[in-house]
């Protein structure tokens, strides 16, 4: 590729009132709309009357910050990109940025918690328009964890350094996914950065369980977490709510005592067909060994809370840097790793499943990736708001991507951004219509136009 005239004889202007760079957020917004995000806000967030009008009209602020997260905006002086050009005419209602930073810091602890009721109820709302999450109701699975987003400076509240030894604040989500399905955030929370992983994750677990079964999860259901959640208290609020679990545990004096107890001839070989990233041994795995053995667990706690179930584990061969490249070892020493779960499926089955909860992992890139790249505000409770509102964007995307078609269903969210919100429009209009002229051969075309066609059609009676 290279310039068809001279540089002289080309130059550039900011002057023409009919374009948009984002031109698929219309079907998105359209989407929102139609699964009711702005009478679910109008609903639920009562935030207190002032002089200056910043608890007023919360679902038009809300719609606002949700709309620029979904066209990229990972700040609130980002929301600029929803002023430009022909934007005033496409949609109604749009708020300058400094009304959105005042309207997201006007927020306490209250309000946070009407916002995650919002997103409770939006998102079996979106599951019900959108095949967003099929086979949900055969097998479906709830993955827990936290993340550090990094702070600088001094003036975050809340700002602290946790497990990662970086400074910042501490985000939980927990996510629903099918094995057909790319996963959705059903909950989120923020928290103090130097806060203990499992700190409220009891609640946490039951809430994204019940968002889950709202969502049309009516089979089978897994809740998995690594080590940080090891505990009585998660394990019940599972089986209270009839989920199973399946949790990577510590390597306690209990847990190595149940290994040892394990027969030589129960170990069965397998195979990855992809290598495993091992970070003790800092290699690449493909073969190892499972096994799986009966084990009580929290045996300290009273007898109610005590859970026994099955104890899954992997060994892999501990490779010595000290033998000689060529030369055996006189016997083979192991690393073992062990998830407690309640899954009634095989063995092989069972311990694959678990290794999938890595899944989590994607979605906490994903979002930090996008909306949750900062968290943009001084006041804890601003960025508690901006984080479930990123979600919020986060699921709301997902779900145009579900419409499109089958690559944009599983595709990151910054690629459905790139492919079907952030296409160059004009705006038209002729005859009391609106019509958006997109790029003549834009590649993603034809999934463009079915997630519009199906926005745009008129509602099933």
């Amino acid at each position: 590729m290279q310039s068809s005239h001279a540089a002289a004889a080309v130059s550039s202007a900011f002057d023409d009132p009919n374009l948009i760079a984002c031109g698929g957020l219309e079907p998105v917004v359209r989407l929102a709309e139609r699964c009711g995000l702005p009478a679910l806000a109008d609903e639920l967030i009562r935030l207190p009357a002032s002089k200056d009008g910043t608890g007023a009209f919360p679902a038009a602020k809300l719609m606002s910050l949700v709309g620029g997260m979904a066209a990229g905006a990972d700040s609130i002086d980002d929301m600029h990109r929803l002023r430009h050009g022909a934007m005033g005419r496409l949609f109604a209602g749009v708020r300058a940025p400094s009304t959105l930073g005042s309207f997201l810091r006007s927020f306490t602890h209250g309000h946070v918690k009407q916002l995650h009721a919002v997103a409770r109820r939006f998102l079996p709302a979106l599951a019900r328009h959108t095949p967003l999450l099929p086979g949900a109701d055969q097998v479906a699975y709830v993955d827990i964890d936290d993340t550090i987003r990094r702070t600088y400076g001094y003036a975050k509240q809340g700002a602290g350094y946790g497990y990662s030894k970086v400074k910042g604040l501490n985000a939980l989500l927990g996510i629903v996914s099918t094995p057909l399905a790319a996963p959705v955030i059903a909950a989120t929370r923020l928290r103090k950065g130097p806060s203990n992983s499992a700190r409220g994750a009891a609640a946490f677990v039951a809430e994204t369980i019940r968002t889950a079964r709202a969502c049309g999860a009516s089979g089978l259901l897994v809740m998995r977490a690594d080590s940080a959640f090891y505990g009585a208290d998660v394990v019940n609020s599972c089986r209270a709510l009839g989920a199973r679990f399946s949790i990577t545990v510590r390597m306690n004096a209990s847990v190595k005592a149940a290994i040892a107890r394990i027969d030589e001839d129960a170990w069965t070989p397998i195979k990855y067909p992809k290598a495993v990233w091992d970070e003790e041994g800092q290699c690449w795995i493909s073969d190892t060994e499972i096994a799986e053995t009966g084990y009580t667990a929290f045996t300290s706690k009273p007898k109610k809370e005590q859970v026994t179930a099955r104890l899954i584990v992997r060994r892999v061969k501990r490779l010595s840097s000290t033998v000689p490249a060529g030369q055996g070892t006189l016997f083979d020493t192991w690393r073992y790793h062990a998830a407690f779960t309640d899954s009634p499926l095989s063995l092989k089955d069972a311990e694959r499943d678990h290794r999938r909860h890595a899944v989590v992992e994607q979605v906490i890139a994903d979002v930090k990736n996008s909306a949750f790249a900062h968290a943009p505000s001084g006041h804890f409770q601003a960025n508690a708001a901006w984080l479930a509102l990123a979600a919020l964007a986060h699921n709301l995307t997902r779900a145009a991507g579900a419409l499109a078609g089958t690559f944009h269903a599983r595709a990151a969210t910054a690629t459905i951004r790139d492919h079907l919100i952030n296409v160059p429009a004009r705006l038209a209009r002729s005859a009391r219509r609106l019509t958006l002229h997109l790029p003549e051969h834009w590649p993603w075309n034809t999934d463009f136009t079915q997630l519009f066609s199906i926005v745009h059609a008129p509602p099933a009676l």
